[in-house]
């Protein structure tokens, strides 16, 4: 038995038209989707406009008009990757802290041993910060827009991005700063009263440090990970460190010292454990 094709009704489902504001949403949202999985180049002239209208499934004319020109739309784009520049932290830095005091049970008991933990934990988590930072899509990114900022002439677009660049470094080194201030309060640490500094002083160097030694990275990739036999910094502990393992550990210790109003005992040290398991990162 043959069937007839439904008849042609001349009517066509028309898509609900997006408002100007939804327009420019997503057309951001899937240029900075772009960006952040092939990296940004200084011109951006790998990003093709068409395209972006074509993923973000907007009308042209919508696009159009928010954007006359194919360059204000980049003007824009760089604003926006501006405002979240910077790599991600490292986002299971708890596990690893679990695995490391699990790993050494007694270490909790004695100062030496508290010391020594606390390094392995600069040794462990530095590492992991660092190839996590250089391992991902945004670090390039990162790259590309702070040479994209340097490109750019002087004027408002300029420092607009540069303002933004500036929010986002500082928002990233709040979040090592309460990091590092809840990890010094667990082990009993305090910052040396002599150096009249903050914990986000001590945020901003290691800061540093890690974008530094990324950088380097790009054309020496094995500066960071290969590793030397050392126990530094009074460790009773021979164990393998690498360059920004010590680097960390450099920088901590010229700002911590033991906090002599703590008092241990098994109290303590019970709780030191609750803390751990129950460690909340800085809200991103």
């Amino acid at each position: 038995m043959e069937t007839s094709p439904l008849p042609v009704t001349g009517l066509v489902r028309r898509r609900r038209r997006l408002s100007d504001k939804e327009t420019e949403q997503r057309m951001l949202h899937t240029a900075v989707s772009m960006v952040n999985q092939t990296g940004l180049t200084v011109s951006l002239d790998h990003i093709s406009f068409e395209d972006l209208i074509h993923d973000a499934d907007v009308a042209r004319s919508a696009v159009y008009r928010r954007w006359p020109y194919k360059d204000l739309f980049f003007a824009d784009l760089v604003q926006e990757l501006a405002k979240d520049a910077t790599p991600t932290l490292v986002n299971d830095e708890h596990e690893l802290m679990k695995r490391v005091i699990g790993e050494h049970p007694d270490w909790l008991s004695t100062d030496d041993k508290r010391h020594d933990l606390l390094l392995e934990l600069f040794r462990q988590l530095s590492l992991l910060d660092f190839e996590t930072v250089n391992g991902s899509r945004q670090w390039r990114t990162y790259i590309g827009l702070h040479a994209t900022f340097m490109s750019l002439a002087d004027g408002e677009l300029r420092e607009n991005v540069q303002a933004a660049l500036a929010r986002t470094e500082t928002s990233r080194i709040d979040r090592i700063a309460s990091s590092w201030q809840q990890l010094s309060a667990v082990f009993g640490y305090r910052l040396r009263t002599d150096l009249g500094a903050t914990f986000e002083t001590l945020a901003t160097l290691l800061n540093a440090k890690m974008h530094g030694l990324a950088l380097l990275a790009l054309s020496m990739p094995d500066i960071a990970t290969t590793t030397f036999q050392s126990s530094p910094f009074g460790s009773t502990v021979d164990a393998e460190w690498s360059v920004t393992a010590i680097g960390t550990a450099i920088i901590a210790m010229a700002f911590l010292e033991p906090d002599p109003t703590v008092e241990w005992n098994s109290e303590r040290v019970a709780g030191v454990r609750r803390a751990i398991d129950q460690w909340t990162p800085p809200p991103a």
